[in-house]
């Protein structure tokens, strides 16, 4: 499927989900959400979208109807959150500051070595046991018509490159991909190297011709991407724990029934859980699956200086994201 044009294509999807969703509200009818997001296949947040829209399906029996469209169809990241703002798009999933052009603030959730543990980013990135995302959630909501409903775990993000790095000193001057939001610049910049923004869907092509060195990712997304073709070391620094943020239009969530809402947080729910316990049965698999395609691990064992990057992308972040230090002080307080 085709990109969707920028404005046109969303206005005028945009009115036509307003007339389905006033029609569902008012006649009882079943509900259909359009969900985008960039995974590709093979990876685990395009498994976790699917499951969601089949166990929500089934939870309601039919009332609410979920269409998931992976790989980028409904458009790249700028123009899935535009689609969402304005409900061309119902639902779709991202990093949390993603969402940072409607709430600077949200990034905080995807600040590098901010947790201890996946449990831990779980519940501080979950509205049910997160104040801090309560907070800005209602931030969300006011000024961008967007609410965060879930959370799931894609693993902890690790580096790859086409040379071995130990240490921020060896990627100065180097090239590495960064996410098209903010953080992500501040991050690579912190690690020492030059962040060059690329959509996700471009990675390949920017990694086999070398506009960039390096990137990092959860070891799924490198997998299923086969990296390996053009990045031959993995370096293990876990440096972010990657959860991601399912959310919605505001309309259309309101557009649902009370009763089928709370269905869909519990299965909301279920399935972060689920995608918990997938990242935790696969790494073993995954480290072994990168081996057996001719890829060097790199950890602290074999001579990665963890302490050098926590120190250098902390004061990076520090620098860059001032007013976050109450936010940080209180996100790490949660228990796992």
């Amino acid at each position: 499927m085709k990109t969707l044009p920028r404005i046109s294509a969303l206005l005028g999807l945009a009115l036509t989900a307003a007339i389905i969703s006033a029609g569902a509200a008012s006649a009882q009818q079943k509900i259909t959400l359009r969900y985008a997001h960039v995974g590709a296949e093979g990876e685990t947040q395009t498994q976790y979208a699917t499951e969601l829209a089949k166990l929500v399906g089934e939870k309601t029996q039919g009332r609410v109807e979920i269409r998931v469209f992976p790989g980028s169809q409904l458009g790249n990241l700028s123009e899935m959150i535009d689609g969402v703002r304005v409900g061309a798009i119902h639902m779709a999933h991202h990093d949390f500051s993603s969402l940072d052009r409607i709430e600077p603030d949200v990034a905080v959730f995807n600040a590098p070595f901010l947790f201890t543990s996946p449990e831990q980013a779980m519940r501080a990135t979950n509205e049910a046991t997160s104040p801090v995302l309560q907070e800005i959630n209602k931030k969300l909501v006011a000024k961008g018509n967007v609410r965060i409903i879930g959370n799931f775990y894609r693993g902890a993000r690790q580096l790859s490159a086409r040379y071995a790095v130990y240490s921020p000193k060896d990627m100065q001057g180097k090239k590495f991909r960064s996410v098209p939001v903010p953080l992500w610049n501040s991050m690579i910049k912190g690690m020492g190297a030059i962040p060059t923004p690329v959509e996700i869907s471009e990675i390949m092509p920017a990694l086999m011709t070398g506009l960039v060195d390096g990137q990092e990712n959860p070891l799924n997304n490198i997998i299923a991407r086969k990296m390996w073709e053009a990045n031959k070391f993995v370096m293990m620094t876990s440096h972010m724990e990657s959860v991601l943020a399912t959310f919605i239009n505001e309309k259309s969530w309101e557009s649902i029934p009370a009763a089928d809402r709370k269905i869909m947080q519990d299965c909301l729910a279920e399935m972060g859980q689920r995608s918990l316990k997938w990242a935790k049965d696969a790494e073993a698999d995954e480290i072994a699956t990168l081996k057996k395609n001719g890829v060097t691990i790199i950890d602290e064992k074999s001579g990665l200086d963890l302490k050098a990057f926590r120190e250098s992308v902390g004061k990076q972040i520090v620098t860059d994201y001032p007013t976050w230090a109450p936010y940080i002080a209180r996100l790490k307080e949660v228990k796992s």
